[in-house]
């Protein structure tokens, strides 16, 4: 089922600034930002070899990025996994009880389809499921 680290999310409050630290002092590869609207947030996307790093801000007040931001502060707000099927790895997380968030894929940035599944499945970590959509 899943195939591979997709990403790492990270949660921050001033995405401008965290983009020129993640550039400048990391010198990771940047390949862009993307307002995804159905999540209410603006992302910014670095890779590490195969592992892209997400950094994600909200756009609005009541984006859940704003919500985990005023709860915990900047930091890791989720990995994810590449999928092939994200409706079956829904399904078997769900035949294992796993507690899921989203019962039915989303579309996340570059228009994935995504689903996530709840902290308290996985000791207070977040999972994506996350499908590439191929154009």
């Amino acid at each position: 089922m899943i195939k591979k680290i997709d990403h790492i999310a990270i949660a921050v409050q001033d995405l401008d600034e965290e983009i020129k630290k993640y550039k400048d002092i990391l010198g990771l590869e940047f390949h862009g930002t993307e307002v995804v609207e159905d999540q209410k947030v603006k992302a910014a996307f670095f890779s590490v070899g195969d592992v892209k790093i997400e950094l994600t801000a909200p756009t609005a007040a009541d984006s859940p990025i704003a919500k985990f931001l005023a709860r915990r502060g900047s930091g890791i707000h989720h990995i994810s996994f590449e999928v092939d099927d994200v409706e079956s790895g829904i399904k078997d997380f769900m035949d294992k009880d796993i507690r899921m968030i989203d019962k039915e894929p989303k579309i996340g940035a570059g228009r994935a389809k995504i689903a996530f599944a709840h902290p308290e499945s996985f000791s207070g970590v977040l999972f994506e499921l996350k499908e590439i959509i191929k154009p």
